[in-house]
C-alpha cells in the first residue's frame, strides 16, 4: 500500500475509484452516467431523510459521489475540507 492510500480517511481515491470513509472502501461504477445517477439518487434520498429508511447521511455521500465527475461540486468539497481542517487546527490550538 502506498502512503497516500493509508493516510486517506475521507474522499474518493482517484486511482482505484473507491469512496473512502475511514477504513471503509466502496467501489464506484466505471460508467460516468451511473455514478451521476447514484449521486443524484443519494441526494434525493437525503432530502427525504425524515422518512424511516432514508437518512440525512445520504446528502454528503451523494455530493461525494458527484464530486468525482463534477468540477463545481469537487471545488466546493475541497473548499469545505480546507475550511474544516483550518477550523480544527485553530480549535486545537495549533497554527
Amino acid at each position: 500500500m502506498s502512503a497516500r492510500k493509508s493516510n486517506m480517511h475521507f474522499g474518493i481515491d482517484p486511482r482505484t475509484r473507491e469512496i473512502v470513509i475511514g477504513s471503509l472502501r466502496i467501489r464506484l461504477p466505471e460508467s460516468r452516467w451511473m455514478r451521476t445517477l447514484i449521486g443524484v439518487l443519494l441526494i434525493i434520498g437525503g432530502l427525504l431523510g425524515f422518512l424511516p429508511v432514508l437518512g440525512f447521511w445520504m446528502l454528503p455521500l451523494g455530493l461525494l459521489v458527484l464530486s468525482h465527475d463534477s468540477h463545481f461540486v469537487r471545488r466546493q468539497r475541497r473548499r469545505f475540507a480546507v475550511w474544516w481542517a483550518t477550523r480544527k487546527m485553530r480549535r486545537d490550538g495549533r497554527r
